[in-house]
């Protein structure tokens, strides 16, 4: 189980480092919009479109990352006045929980690109983007962080009998 949590969590930091390639993309694309229509009144006509499309993926590949750097909000209050070993079945049976969750998310979401793959739907822009292309990539950035969420998982069910702290 060891080597499949450390798998999962190079998967969640490879996919963090794509986060950032995309955040610097997005970057140059918003700096390459205000220079042309400062410049020369010009626009690209993509640039808002697309750094939607990017701030999407930069979300769902890098929550993975966060969840495994503890980055998510978690309240323990309630978790720190009971006793450890509690506290641990608890956060396992909330981890579980938000992975079967998850799980079906992304079964939507997957569905969703199914669909938009089928009735070929495009952006109402004047780009008019194959609404697939942004979605596919939103689904394998989903895909990761549900990766992480079945690490996570496996990581707090093994701590309930070893007494580690998990998240």
């Amino acid at each position: 189980m060891n080597r499949l949590t450390a798998m999962i969590e190079s998967i969640s930091d490879w996919a963090a480092r794509v986060s950032g390639v995309v955040l610097g993309l997005m970057t140059v694309l918003i700096l390459v919009e205000i220079l042309l229509w400062n410049t020369m009144s010009k626009t690209t006509l993509i640039a808002d479109e697309y750094s939607a499309y990017g701030l999407a993926l930069i979300i769902f590949l890098g929550a993975g990352f966060c969840l495994k750097e503890r980055g998510h909000i978690r309240i323990t209050l309630v978790l720190g006045l009971l006793p450890d070993r509690l506290a641990r079945i608890i956060t396992f049976v909330a981890t579980a929980l938000t992975t079967l969750f998850f799980g079906y998310l992304w079964w939507y979401m997957l569905q969703m690109v199914r669909s938009t793959v089928r009735y070929q739907t495009t952006s109402g822009t004047l780009t008019n983007t194959p609404l697939w292309i942004p979605q596919v990539l939103m689904l394998a950035g989903a895909a990761c962080f549900f990766l992480q969420f079945v690490g996570i998982t496996v990581r707090t069910f093994q701590a309930i009998g070893s007494g580690e702290e998990v998240i």
